[in-house]
């Protein structure tokens, strides 16, 4: 299966990018949020950065569950 980058709707602050960004790189979301802040900070590109991310990468897509099918009970046949 493979791997796309999606927006968190479970784990979010704001618009889920930086907790998206952490389950795709395989970091903690708290992590990716320090980087960002520290790069608004020190660079100013992050608040920008984020801000396109939030317009570009989707939103997680919402979990369907596959409908429950019930195999029937099996019958014991009397001989």
């Amino acid at each position: 299966m493979e791997k796309k980058l999606y927006r968190s709707r479970t784990d979010r602050k704001l618009c889920g990018v930086c907790a998206g960004l952490g389950q795709y790189l395989g970091m903690d979301p708290t992590i990716m949020r320090l980087i960002v802040v520290l790069l608004t900070l020190f660079v100013g590109g992050g608040l920008i950065a984020y801000l396109v991310c939030a317009l570009v990468i989707p939103e997680e897509p919402e979990c369907v569950e596959a409908p429950v099918v019930e195999e029937p009970a099996e019958t014991v046949d009397a001989e």
